[in-house]
């Protein structure tokens, strides 16, 4: 088990640090509002685009904290009953609460399977790495190219006031479906009570 622990922990370390991000985007999010209600009410200019990035910014934030949410349990669930089997049967509160993770590590990976080939086909439609069959063809300098590239690519909003590639967004769901789907293996294994997977102060349920 102390082997096992030791190979969860980087999974746990890059959860805090994916969850660090998304609150680093929030403080970013909050200070893209801020200025747009100063500009609208102060200026009489509200920025453009605004509407794209908060939704933007909603998927990042969503999908970049769910694994270390997962991780320190702190997913909403319905646990009354467990709470009340734990004080009569811990056993079989125990393995119910496995087999309630073992079903979530199933469904994370079905979406990580169902949104993997959306990514690559989001990112392939910017062809960073191979020729298009349309449009111009790379010139060898990168920033250009890297530039040319990003107006390629599969892209959300309002062209004229606000785009932004989907494959960012696509990435950070199908990074987080994979991580929490670790996360929930490891839970099926170690159970909520390991030290790795709670913090102190937590709700061993």
């Amino acid at each position: 088990m102390e082997s096992i622990r030791r190979f969860y922990s980087p999974f746990v370390s890059v959860a805090i640090f994916a969850n660090a991000v998304g609150t680093v985007v929030i403080f970013l999010l909050v200070a893209v509002m801020n200025a747009d209600v100063v500009a609208r009410g102060v200026f009489h200019a509200p920025l453009k685009g605004v509407v794209e990035v908060v939704i933007f910014s909603l998927i990042l934030i969503v999908f970049l904290q769910l694994p270390d949410v997962v991780r320190s349990n702190r997913l909403t669930r319905s646990d009354g009953f467990l709470v009340l089997a734990e004080n009569r049967f811990p056993g079989f509160a125990n393995g119910l609460s496995r087999l309630i993770d073992a079903a979530a590590c199933i469904f994370m990976g079905l979406i990580t399977w169902t949104m993997w080939p959306e990514f690559i086909e989001s990112f392939e439609t910017c062809h960073f790495f191979t020729p298009p069959e349309f449009g111009p063809v790379p010139t060898g300098n990168i920033f250009a190219d890297l530039q040319t590239a990003f107006a390629r690519c599969e892209y959300f909003g309002t062209p004229g006031i606000f785009t932004a590639p989907w494959w960012p967004a696509k990435f950070a769901i199908v990074f987080s479906v994979a991580l929490c789907c670790i996360i929930f293996f490891f839970k099926v294994i170690l159970g909520n009570r390991n030290p790795v997977l709670v913090d102190k102060g937590d709700s061993p349920l």
